[in-house]
């Protein structure tokens, strides 16, 4: 993805007949594709609990999410997505108070940052895009990803990306007019891969982020935050 983009997406529960629809809709399935991720955090969760989320992909390198404009309503999330290495090295150690870690790329700064796997698991996904029927030939395509992780927690996305903040209204617009037409009922909210896997997993640090949440929203993925989200 290019650097710089804004991801606005929505998460909810497929069902046996979504990909079915998908295919009434128009769209087009790209390809199923299996990964793994790995999470990265303190043993604080200092990260995470700044609604930011560090992710190494299987062969596709890092990534780091970090909030997008505050007061985003709604079953949505908003993040910036960084994938170039010194641009996620600079703000780990904005975020984590750190100075002077040293040159080299992310995985070289996870010790001298504190920074530890807290999550790691296969998912199973089918990626499929789409236009929604009147849309400009101009407009961004729509993406969908059914998710299944490894450990039986199924997701889907629906998600867009757009360059500058004034986009994400009619992006979030379209969201939720293909989600509509998936039969998602208007407020379901459906949890990210990564929280249901420390719900499951690592509680303690599930009910630490539930805390540390309570005074904005629950954590990402459930809502407002796969984190992450994906």
């Amino acid at each position: 993805m290019a650097q710089g983009l804004i991801e606005v997406e929505r998460k909810f529960l497929p069902g046996p007949g979504t990909e079915e629809r998908l295919q009434e809709l128009g769209g087009t399935l790209e390809h199923r594709v299996t990964f793994r991720d790995t999470y990265y955090d303190t043993s604080e969760l200092s990260l995470m609990r700044a609604d930011h989320w560090l992710r190494q992909r299987e062969d596709s390198g890092w990534e780091l999410k970090c909030p997008g404009a505050a007061g985003v309503l709604g079953p949505h999330t908003e993040y910036k997505e960084v994938t170039a290495e010194p641009a996620i090295v600079a703000q780990l150690c904005k975020v984590l108070g750190a100075e002077d870690v040293g040159a080299g790329g992310v995985a070289a700064v996870l010790g001298p940052l504190g920074l530890q796997e807290v999550a790691s698991f296969v998912t199973n996904r089918s990626a499929w895009k789409l236009v929604l029927l009147g849309a400009g030939e101009e407009e961004p395509q729509l993406r969908v990803d059914l998710d299944t992780a490894d450990f039986g927690y199924a997701v889907g996305e629906v998600e867009a990306l757009v360059h500058e903040e004034a986009e994400v209204p009619a992006a979030l617009k379209k969201i939720h007019r293909l989600s509509s037409m998936l039969g998602v009922p208007a407020q379901e909210t459906a949890p990210s891969k990564l929280i249901v896997y420390l719900q499951r997993f690592r509680p303690q640090d599930y009910q630490r982020l539930l805390e540390v949440n309570s005074s904005r929203e629950r954590p990402q993925g459930t809502g407002h935050p796969d984190n992450s989200l994906g």
